[in-house]
């Protein structure tokens, strides 16, 4: 477990962030709306383009890979902005140097890579934070409120669906996209927030069974899966994934069915709240219509609020919301459907090995 480093308090939390691709943008934002708390010091990617870009965007110092920047920098924590893949390797050598580990989702794309960046950090002293920003998203924060206030009664029937589209240059656009070791699919990739949901809010899954397809794209993973679930408490379910949506992304969404509620969150990405009922009134329903927000990408608004956490964290005020372990819970399911796709059969959890 995390044995504890000392609390920063007497300056900003300095981050430094290796890899300025696509998510990287989101990451800077969010270190901006917190400037008064924190501030960025050191970028590295292996792309110089790239590299130089996020440099004059944020003045911070850029080194040409994550070696070079961890010997240089004085960073507190180190965000991972990489290919899936590489993860595990550059958690375990940031823990190793020291600095606490901010990774995007997933994870890893392997089990057990994803006990072992726990360990690492574990045998480091530092933390590993992971970063699920669905889970700020007004809407969902109101969903799990509802949940955890017992207000559905027994939860009955649970739908997940990611009905987006990723034509075939996105994953031309870069090499490592849409390959096992290094991307994950449409389960790993692109619904992994929605994979988190299964568990956060709803509760610890029993077994699993899916398919997945490569049905159109040119690419080593699965555009298209389907996966059937049951839970501990009884509920059952499904998620539906795609990546083949004509003409662009449709739908992000999760629908529960339980005893004295009914609650569908939709819009592209869970962001609008689009059927609430309850058989008892309760002053959190006069928020429902109040959550919904309009967003023009699949990431959401929660990045900046996501941060307010983890700086609250490295300060000492707070606990980490995401940490290591946490992050585990979804890669342990998202893991499982592989498996149960893979060998036709369904699979129990917790994973046996």
């Amino acid at each position: 477990m995390y044995a504890g480093r000392t609390a920063v308090t007497d300056r900003k939390i300095r981050f430094a962030l290796a890899g300025c691709g696509r998510i990287s943008a989101r990451h800077f934002d969010a270190i901006e709306q917190h400037a008064a708390r924190c501030e960025l010091v050191d970028l590295c990617d292996i792309d110089a383009a790239a590299l130089s870009q996020a440099a004059r965007r944020t003045g911070a110092r850029a080194h040409a890979n994550l070696g070079a920047m961890l010997a240089a920098t004085t960073a507190d924590c180190v965000i991972l902005c990489t290919p899936s893949g590489l993860h595990p390797a550059q958690a375990i050598e940031i823990a190793q140097a020291g600095r606490h580990v901010m990774t995007e989702k997933p994870m890893a794309t392997r089990w057990s890579d994803g006990q072992a960046m726990v360990r690492a950090c574990d045998d480091a002293g530092v933390r590993l934070f992971v970063v699920k920003q669905n889970r700020r998203n007004p809407t969902l924060q109101l969903l799990k409120r509802a949940a955890d206030a017992g207000r559905f009664g027994r939860i009955y029937m649970v739908s997940v669906n990611v009905f987006w589209s990723r034509p075939q240059s996105y994953y031309d656009g870069a090499a490592w996209r849409g390959t096992w070791e290094f991307d994950g699919g449409a389960f790993m990739n692109q619904a992994s927030h929605y994979v988190d949901l299964l568990d956060w809010i709803v509760g610890p899954v029993e077994s699993v069974m899916a398919y997945t397809g490569t049905l159109a794209r040119d690419i080593e993973v699965e555009d298209t899966g389907v996966a059937a679930l049951k839970w501990r408490n009884g509920a059952m379910g499904s998620l539906n994934v795609t990546m083949l949506t004509y003409p662009k992304n449709l739908e992000g969404s999760i629908t529960i069915l339980g005893e004295r509620g009914t609650v569908r969150v939709g819009g592209v990405a869970v962001n609008a709240i689009e059927h609430w009922a309850f058989d008892q009134p309760h002053e959190m329903d006069r928020q429902a219509a109040d959550a919904s927000y309009q967003t023009a990408s699949v990431y959401g608004l929660g990045h900046p609020l996501y941060y307010d956490n983890v700086i609250a964290t490295l300060r000492g005020e707070a606990s980490a919301e995401t940490d290591g372990r946490e992050g585990l819970k979804s890669l342990e399911l998202l893991i499982a459907m592989y498996l149960s796709a893979r060998d036709g059969k369904r699979v129990n959890l917790p994973l046996a090995y």
